[in-house]
C-alpha cells in the first residue's frame, strides 16, 4: 500500500459522491475499502500471472513467498470489507449488494482470464466479457457506490454504473496496449508479460484475426514456444503487431469505448461545467503511460 498506485478507484466514488450533491466525508471509508478490494486483487493476480513486478517494485510474493501474498490478500477483503460497510445504516442494503455483485464479477473475470490461457477459439466478444468483469465493474462499482451514498435517484445511479463501465473498458484496453507499447520506466510492470505469459488480451485476438501467410505462420510458431527466451518472444509478436498495426486498431476501440462513456455521461442530469472534474480524469485514465 505503501507503493501508492493511482488511486483511481476512491477517488472515483469520492467525485461521484460530490457530483449527486453527497458529502465526501460520508463516502471515506467506504472509497478506502475499495481501494483495499482492489489490491487484495492485485496481490492474487501477481501470484496468478507469475507477475515479478508492480508500480516498479517487486511483487509481494517475488519479494517476500506465495502463502504470505495469499494471507495479505486474504486480509485485504476482511479490512476492504469492515470499511465498505461502514457507510449510512439506512443504505447499508444497497451498498452491500453492489459490493458483493462486484466482488463476485471480479473473481469471475479473474477466472475467465485464467480459462482463456488454456482455451482454443477464444473471441474477441469472449475477451470484451472477462475484462468487464474483470477491471470494469470494480470501476463502474466505485462510481455507483458514490452515487448510492448521496442518494441520488436510481436512475442516474444507473447511468453512473454504465458511464464507469465503457470507461473501464478503456482503460482496460489500454492497460492491454501499455503492456506491449509502454515504456518500463512508466508502466511500472514489464513491458510484454501478457505475451511472456499467452494472455489472449485484444490484441493478440485481433492479430489473429488478420494475420495470414508468413505472419501468422510466425505467430502460431511463437505464441506457445516454450523455448524461446522471453525478450525474443517478446520481439517477434511486438513486431507482426506492428506489421498488422494492431496498437493503431487498440487505440480505435479504445476511443470507441471512451466516446460511448462520454455519451452516457452526457444523459446525466447534471450541470456540464460540475461534471468536468470527472470527464477529466477520465480522459487522464485512457491516455495514461502508466
Amino acid at each position: 500500500m505503501e507503493l501508492g498506485g493511482k488511486r483511481l478507484r476512491p477517488l472515483l466514488t469520492l467525485i461521484s459522491c460530490d457530483l449527486f450533491g453527497g458529502k465526501i466525508e460520508d463516502a471515506l471509508a467506504p472509497a478506502m475499502g475499495l481501494e483495499l478490494f482492489h489490491n487484495f486483487t492485485l496481490l492474487h493476480d501477481d501470484i496468478m500471472d507469475h507477475a515479478p513486478l508492480r508500480r516498479g517494485k517487486e511483487t509481494v510474493f517475488k519479494k517476500w513467498n506465495t502463502n504470505s501474498a495469499i494471507l495479505s490478500g486474504d486480509t485485504l477483503f476482511v479490512m476492504a470489507y469492515e470499511l465498505v460497510t461502514k457507510t449510512t445504516p439506512s443504505l447499508l442494503p444497497q451498498v452491500l449488494e453492489l459490493f458483493n455483485d462486484t466482488a463476485r464479477k471480479v473473481c469471475e473475470g479473474q477466472q475467465y482470464d485464467m480459462d482463456y490461457e488454456f482455451m482454443a477459439g477464444i473471441s474477441i466478444d469472449d475477451y470484451i466479457l472477462m475484462i468487464r468483469l474483470k477491471t470494469a465493474v470494480l470501476i463502474s462499482c466505485s462510481l455507483k457506490l458514490g452515487a448510492i451514498i448521496a442518494k441520488a435517484p436510481e436512475e442516474e445511479a444507473n447511468l453512473i454504473y454504465a458511464f464507469g463501465e465503457n470507461l473501464g473498458l478503456a482503460f482496460q484496453l489500454q492497460d492491454d496496449y501499455l503492456d506491449v507499447f509502454g515504456e518500463v520506466d512508466k508502466f511500472g510492470k514489464e513491458i510484454g508479460n501478457d505475451i511472456v505469459t499467452n494472455k489472449k488480451t485484444f490484441l493478440y485476438l485481433k492479430a489473429f484475426e488478420l494475420a495470414g501467410g508468413n505472419s501468422l505462420e510466425l505467430l502460431k510458431n511463437n505464441f506457445n514456444k516454450r523455448s524461446l527466451s522471453a525478450r525474443k518472444k517478446v520481439n517477434i509478436i511486438t513486431e507482426i503487431y506492428k506489421e498488422l498495426q494492431i496498437d493503431i486498431l487498440t487505440r480505435s476501440m479504445i476511443d470507441e469505448y471512451f466516446t460511448k462513456a462520454i455519451e452516457i455521461m452526457s444523459r446525466i442530469n447534471i450541470p456540464e461545467d460540475r461534471k468536468q472534474i470527472l470527464l477529466e480524469i477520465a480522459g487522464q485514465m485512457v491516455n495514461r503511460e502508466t
